[in-house]
C-alpha cells in the first residue's frame, strides 16, 4: 500500500522543538516538511499592527533547522501563515530571515504566496452582496474595511499546489488555512482530501495532539488510501485515541463538520484506534466539496491607546463591597470626563470572575485577596493615560465605610503604577467572500 510521511516540527514557527526530536523524524524519511507559522488566536493587534507575534532570533533557529533539513532530504518545506498573521509586512518579514538562512546553506527555489486582499475587491463583494458574516459578527460594512489597516485572506489547499508544481524547493505562504500547509502535497498525489486534511488538523499543533501536549516538539503524519497514523517524535510523549480525538475537537464549533476554503472535513464516520504505544490510527474521514467556494477574510483597525494599572486589594471590608467601590470610580470618573463615549473604562478583577466577567457560570464567595486591572482604552492617547491615572488615585483613596488603614486601598506590584500599553487593535473584518481565480498571487524566486 502507497504511503505518504509528513513531518510537523513544531506548533508554531518560533516556538522551538528538539533537534533530536526533528532528527528523529528526518531518519523516517519524510516526503514534506510542513509548519504553521501563525494565528489570530494572539488578537488582532498584530495583523493591524503588521508586526510578528514570535521571536526573530527564536524564528531564525526554527527556520534554519528545517530548512537545512528539507535541502538535504531534498524534499519541500512548507510555510503557512508566515510572520504570524500572513499579512504582506509578516510575510516579508518571515522571507528576509529565510534569504538570510539560505546565504548560509545554499540555494533554493521559493515560493512566495501573498494573502493579502485588496479593499477595492471587497468593496466590490460588498456591493454586490456577496459578504457573509461569521457567526456572532455583524454584516460587513464599507466603513468597516476602509478602517481596516491590513486586509488577508485564509487560503486552502490551491495555491501551494500550484507552487509545488511549479517546482519550489520552500514554500512561504501568507495566511493560510492551518491543514492545507500539511495536506496539500498529499491531495497533489491523490490521496483522499477528508484524510489529507483532518490528518493536517492533527498535524497543525505538533506534539500538542500527543500525551503530554507540547507545541515545542515534532509529530509525524502517515496517510495511505485508507487512513492515516500519527505518533510523536520524543519518547517521553505518545498519541491516545483520546489525545487525537481530543485534539480533533480543538477551535471547532460542530464536532462533526469543520469548514474551511476547500471544503468541509466531515467526521460523522470517523475512527480512532490505538495501533501501538505511541500511534493512533484514524479512518473514515470524509470530504464534501462546497459548491460555492468561500474564503474568510480577516481584518484589524486601530481601536485606540491603553493605559492600564495593576493593583492588589487585600482588605475583606473592600473586597465585600468592590461592586460599589468600582461603580463610584466610575460615576466619578464620568463627572470628570464627560460620558465614556471618548473612553473606556473597564475594571477587571482577578479572584472574582476576572476571567469571565458577567459571563462566569460558577457562583462562590470571594478570594481573600483580590487582583485588579484598570483597563482604559481611548482614541486620544492622553485621555487614556489622564482617565487611569484619576481612576486610579480615586480608588486608592476612597473611603469606603469601615475602612480602618487611611494610607491607601491598592497594592501596586510595579513602579510606575500607570503602565501605558500602546496601540489597541480590533478586528472589524471576519467574514467569506467568494473564492475567485488568481486571488493568491505567487512569486518565483531563485535564492
Amino acid at each position: 500500500m502507497r504511503k505518504i510521511k509528513v513531518l510537523s516540527p513544531t506548533a508554531i514557527l518560533g516556538y522551538g522543538f528538539p533537534e533530536e526530536s526533528f532528527e528523529a523524524g528526518l531518519a523516517l524519511l519524510p516526503d514534506v516538511i510542513a509548519v504553521d507559522a501563525g494565528s489570530t488566536d494572539p488578537g488582532p493587534y498584530y495583523l493591524g499592527a503588521g508586526i510578528p507575534f514570535t521571536d526573530r532570533d527564536a524564528v531564525k533557529r526554527d527556520l534554519a533547522i528545517i530548512t537545512k533539513g528539507a535541502l538535504k532530504c531534498n524534499i519541500p518545506l512548507i510555510i503557512g501563515t508566515a510572520g504570524g498573521s500572513g499579512g504582506n509586512s509578516h510575510l516579508e518579514w518571515c522571507l528576509e530571515i529565510e534569504k538570510e538562512v539560505l546565504s548560509e546553506l545554499g540555494n533554493a527555489r521559493l515560493a512566495v504566496i501573498s494573502a493579502h486582499i485588496d479593499k477595492e475587491r471587497v468593496l466590490g463583494n460588498i456591493k454586490n452582496g456577496e459578504t457573509e458574516p461569521l457567526a456572532f459578527v455583524p454584516a460587513l460594512t464599507e466603513k468597516d474595511v476602509e478602517d481596516a489597516t491590513e486586509i488577508v485572506a485564509q487560503m486552502g489547499m490551491e495555491p501551494i499546489i500550484r507552487a509545488l508544481e511549479n517546482g519550489a524547493d520552500i514554500i512561504m505562504a501568507g495566511r493560510c488555512y492551518d491543514p492545507a500547509v500539511f495536506a496539500a502535497l498529499p491531495v497533489m498525489k491523490g490521496y483522499p482530501t477528508g484524510l489529507a486534511l483532518h490528518m493536517g488538523k492533527i498535524l497543525e499543533c505538533a506534539a500538542i495532539a500527543a500525551d503530554p501536549g507540547s507545541g515545542s516538539d515534532c509529530m509525524m503524519g502517515v496517510l495511505d488510501d485508507n487512513g492515516f497514523e500519527v505518533f510523536p517524535l520524543n519518547p517521553i510523549r505518545r498519541c491516545t485515541e483520546m489525545s487525537v480525538a481530543a485534539h480533533t475537537l480543538y477551535e471547532k464549533s460542530n464536532p462533526y463538520l469543520l469548514h474551511g476554503p476547500d471544503g468541509i472535513i466531515d467526521l460523522k464516520e470517523c475512527s480512532f484506534k490505538q495501533i501501538d504505544d505511541i500511534t493512533v490510527r484514524v479512518e473514515g474521514t470524509g470530504f464534501i466539496k462546497s459548491e460555492k467556494p468561500m474564503v474568510k477574510i480577516e481584518g484589524a483597525r486601530l481601536a485606540g491607546f491603553r493605559t492600564i494599572s495593576i493593583a492588589g486589594i487585600r482588605d475583606p471590608i473592600m473586597i465585600d463591597g468592590i461592586d460599589v467601590i468600582l461603580e463610584y470610580v466610575r460615576e466619578t470618573a464620568e463627572q470628570r470626563y464627560g460620558a465614556a463615549d471618548n473612553y473606556i473604562l473597564n475594571f477587571r478583577i482577578y479572584g472574582k470572575n476576572g476571567v469571565m466577567g458577567d459571563n462566569e457560570p460558577v457562583e462562590g464567595t470571594l478570594s481573600h485577596e483580590l487582583g485588579l486591572i484598570i483597563d482604559v482604552v481611548a482614541m486620544d492617547r492622553k485621555l487614556s493615560e489622564s482617565v487611569c491615572s484619576f481612576s486610579r488615585s480615586t480608588l486608592l483613596h476612597y473611603g469606603y465605610p469601615g475602612r480602618i488603614s487611611t494610607a491607601g486601598n491598592l497594592a501596586f506590584p510595579y513602579s510606575p503604577s500607570d503602565i501605558k500599553a500602546g496601540a489597541v487593535y480590533e478586528f472589524c473584518v471576519y467574514h467569506l467572500i467568494p473564492m475567485e481565480a488568481k486571488m493568491f498571487p505567487m512569486e518565483i524566486l531563485e535564492v
